[in-house]
């Protein structure tokens, strides 16, 4: 009998021994989930992307009405985004970033445009700024631009003009070299 229960001692050592060893396999599977896991959040951050451009508080802010004048806007700022073709010469600095989840669109997080109004003389008027308030977002009427005159077919597209022409060059027609 003292045998039976070396026997059974040494099979719950193995028990217990094999109950280690799975419960530390447990912890390695899920740390490498865990780490898995983390390794992929990166891939769903949102991808950010400046345009345009790039403000820099200090330098807009000296910018000042009735002191600056085209030659020191464009020392101070550099070259606009784009200028005004039409009324009163304004200079316009445009900039917006923007963030793209993975296979999204991109979509603007913040706009800013700086605006710059010169008189006849060139001396700078006015300077106005502007967010993503006033930016106008439009929303196209399907994948179809609206057409006047009738929907036609395919079929209707590839035959349609048959004996529409007038036969010209044809035997028979009115053209050259018909009777």
């Amino acid at each position: 009998m003292a045998r039976n229960t070396e026997r059974d001692g040494h099979g719950l050592a193995q028990m217990n021994d094999a109950g280690v060893k799975n419960s530390s396999a447990r912890k390695i599977k899920a740390a490498l989930i865990i780490a898995a896991l983390a390794a992929t959040l990166p891939g769903c951050a949102s991808i950010r992307e400046s345009r345009g451009y790039i403000v820099d508080p200090l330098l807009t802010n000296t910018v000042q009405p009735k002191i600056d004048n085209q030659q020191s806007v464009e020392a101070t700022l550099g070259r606009p985004t784009f200028t005004s073709q039409y009324g009163t010469p304004t200079w316009y600095y445009v900039s917006s970033i923007t963030g793209q989840r993975p296979f999204n669109r991109p979509r603007i997080r913040e706009h800013s445009v700086l605006a710059v109004q010169f008189d006849e003389a060139g001396r700078v008027a006015k300077v106005d700024r502007s967010g993503v308030d006033r930016v106008a977002f439009l929303d196209p009427n399907g994948d179809k631009t609206p057409t006047l005159g009738r929907e036609r077919g395919f079929l209707e597209d590839l035959f349609g003009n048959i004996g529409q022409v007038g036969g010209g060059g044809l035997p028979g027609g009115g053209g050259p070299g018909g009777p």
